[in-house]
């Protein structure tokens, strides 16, 4: 009887092993037919361009497209900013389009990816979260008529704080936005200590929220400098938001990548193209949108392995991981 029930064993562990084995080898064959690479496991890379692929199955043909745009201090107002560029986009794919004004990039990026938006400006650092945890494609960027794109990582200070240099800002109220961005914390984080300053060490680090509060607790004297994103100091000047006369920067990184427009990668391929194609054929010129971003005309085409390789090496630096934890500490 012992014998028989050690053979019983025998063959039932051998049988598990074989199942188990089996489980494995088909395992290992699906992980190599769905590589991913960074991306979350749920998305497959298999031509190696670092974005999700578009499914074999399950592709999305909304009857009305959402849209959204990184979130800004006045969502409102962008709503009625890009108004020409939805109504451009419903003629373009036939379809209604709606406008979704997202109170953070963690907001964005996780209603991409539980398919509630289809077409999304990203800010240049939560653009690799939105393509590695929400399956977003960048596709385009705005940009001049020569093509030519980006902006700079510049720190500002009050004329009469007395900063002259980076080293100045030891033992300072620095701002920075939010742990994500990149021009107003990774690639000072990354940059600065090359500079004679480490954020963090040799100043304290406060995040203010947004590149808008940075630079207006500058004006109002809340902090003694703060990194931020040209693009936007700019516009805020343009509409009399801070007086430029009253600040000066400090120090200008070469250009960076602007806000990445995408698309969610399981829309149907047809779909797809047309919005590209309103996005390429959109006018800026006299229109709100064309006003509001002054220095571009045009959208530009991108790629997010080619154009966003300085941005990822930056977050790679400031040891940062595509997950939702650190998508979350933003």
């Amino acid at each position: 009887m012992m014998h028989m029930e050690e053979s019983m064993f025998d063959t039932t562990f051998r049988g598990l092993a074989a199942a188990s084995a089996i489980a494995m080898i088909a395992g290992a064959a699906q992980a190599q037919d769905c590589p991913h690479g960074d991306l979350d496991p749920m998305y497959c890379d298999r031509d190696g361009d670092l974005v999700a692929d578009a499914p074999a199955e399950g592709l999305q043909d909304p009857g009305t497209l959402v849209f959204a745009y990184t979130p800004v201090e006045d969502p409102a107002i962008y709503a009625d900013i890009w108004e020409p560029f939805i109504e451009h986009l419903e003629e373009a794919t036939g379809k209604d389009v709606r406008f979704f004004a997202v109170q953070s990039n963690s907001a964005e990026v996780e209603a991409m990816r539980s398919g509630r938006l289809h077409i999304a400006g990203f800010s240049t650092g939560p653009t690799p979260f939105a393509v590695n945890l929400a399956g977003a494609v960048p596709f385009a960027i705005m940009g001049s008529d020569e093509g030519e794109f980006g902006y700079k990582l510049q720190v500002y200070t009050r004329k009469d704080s007395g900063i002259d240099s980076m080293e100045d800002l030891a033992g300072k109220r620095v701002a920075h936005t939010s742990p994500t961005s990149n021009s107003g914390n990774l690639a000072p984080r990354a940059l600065f200590p090359n500079l004679g300053v480490t954020p963090g060490e040799d100043y304290e680090v406060v995040y203010s929220g947004s590149h808008d509060q940075s630079m207006l607790g500058v004006v109002a004297g809340d902090y003694d400098a703060a990194p931020v994103a040209s693009e936007v100091v700019d516009r805020m000047a343009e509409r009399g938001l801070y007086d430029p006369e009253e600040v000066r920067i400090v120090w200008e990184s070469k250009p960076f990548p602007t806000t990445s427009f995408t698309y969610a990668h399981d829309l149907d391929p047809a779909l797809v193209e047309k919005i590209r194609q309103a996005f390429f054929d959109f006018d800026f010129s006299g229109t709100a949108l064309g006003e509001e971003f002054s220095g571009v005309s045009k959208f530009v085409p991108v790629t997010y392995q080619e154009d966003w390789a300085v941005i990822r090496e930056i977050q790679a630096a400031n040891g940062v991981q595509y997950t939702p934890e650190g998508l979350a500490a933003e």
